[in-house]
């Protein structure tokens, strides 16, 4: 390469001489970043979601390809957040899929001295199993009095302040349809 195809490679001397006197096009360019493409070009779905990490609960973009998260970018359609994400939430494509990512549950049995692993399905079932069982030994349908109670104080939930509206109502709606009274948020506390 020559010294004048160097010179005229160089983008301050397109950006002196050419069109683009900002340096916001073209002169900006090398023909390495003209070359580069952005991840959300070769997306297979997009799919709304929200942010995990805190409750204010903006709005995200999770761009998926070939089944795999190829990107998590913020939302523009967002009345919350307007596209915006803090640095947690531009960094949450990292939470989905680190190597790190734990999906496996650590478990210690009753009296246990010693933590086990088990796959994230098995503890589910064990949870689910549970529930049922709670529900099944505690469950009231009438008080002393014969008054329809229809309930159970065997189960209660406390919401988390990282849970967002949505999710702290569907979580209502599922602990009142299993009986339970003792529900309560955090955030509200």
């Amino acid at each position: 390469m020559g010294i004048r195809q160097w010179v005229e490679g160089w983008p301050v001397y397109r950006q002196l001489t050419g069109a683009d006197r900002l340096g916001l096009g073209a002169a900006a360019q090398s023909d390495r970043s003209k070359r580069l493409r952005a991840r959300t070009e070769d997306a297979d779905s997009v799919v709304q979601s929200v942010c995990p990490y805190c409750a204010v609960g903006c709005g995200q973009r999770v761009y998926v390809k070939d089944g795999a998260v190829s990107q998590i970018e913020g939302d523009p359609d967002s009345p919350i957040s307007r596209g915006r994400l803090c640095p947690k939430g531009s960094a949450s494509k990292q939470l989905v899929t680190s190597p790190n990512r734990v999906d496996r549950v650590l478990y210690r049995r009753p009296y246990g001295t010693e933590w086990e692993s088990l796959p994230l399905d098995t503890a589910m079932d064990m949870i689910a199993d549970r529930v049922i069982k709670t529900r099944r030994e505690t469950w009231e349908d009438t008080d002393e009095n014969g008054v329809r109670l229809n309930r159970t104080e065997g189960i209660a939930s406390l919401g988390g302040a990282t849970l967002d509206n949505e999710e702290n109502y569907l979580m209502k709606k599922l602990y009142t349809s299993l009986g339970a009274v003792q529900i309560e948020n955090q955030a509200r506390i």
